[in-house]
């Protein structure tokens, strides 16, 4: 499994389901394995960065080199695990999961005011200046019960983003 010359079979793809959490169909399944065939353009079994970098949509983003920390060197069943957060069938839960891994640079389990920093700059570039974005956040956190020193898990991010009303329709394509 993971190379454009193998097909997959149906046990390949039920244990990539599982593995996803049933957020895809099997006809899914196998249009993801389709576009992660094209992807991988050297036939290794997994996606470089580079090879990632050429979804014009993924180039974009301005959090692609954060997210290409996330991406380099996945074989198709962590690929497939990795855009189950952006499934209509994923819960906000799942979505917000993947946010804080965004943030969490350093994959040690928490963010800090410093990693969300980063994020803030990379997000708003020259639009705002440090100082603005440092108040902005040192705000936002004193809203929801943390200071600048707080150092925020899972159950944090949660805990701040799970608001009625809040809507993460990011999804992707996959047909």
């Amino acid at each position: 499994m993971g190379n454009a010359s193998s097909m997959l079979t149906q046990y390949d793809i039920e244990e990539v389901q599982e593995h996803c959490n049933n957020l895809f169909s099997q006809q899914e399944i196998v249009s993801l394995y389709e576009r992660f065939c094209q992807l991988d353009r050297s036939a290794k079994g997994f996606i470089s960065a580079d090879e990632f970098l050429s979804v014009p949509e993924f180039a974009m983003n301005l959090l692609s080199q954060r997210l290409l920390k996330m991406v380099d060197g996945l074989n198709f069943k962590d690929f497939v695990s990795f855009l189950s957060a952006f499934s209509a069938k994923a819960s906000v839960a799942q979505k917000i999961e993947l946010i804080f891994k965004v943030y969490d640079s350093d994959y040690n389990g928490k963010v800090t005011f410093n990693d969300i920093l980063e994020v803030l700059r990379d997000l708003t570039g020259s639009f705002m200046s440090d100082k603005q974005r440092e108040e902005v956040l040192s705000q936002l956190l004193q809203e929801a019960g943390y200071s600048r020193e707080s150092s925020l898990l899972l159950g944090d991010f949660i805990k701040i983003l799970d608001k009625p009303g809040l809507k993460m329709e990011v999804e992707v394509p996959i047909d």
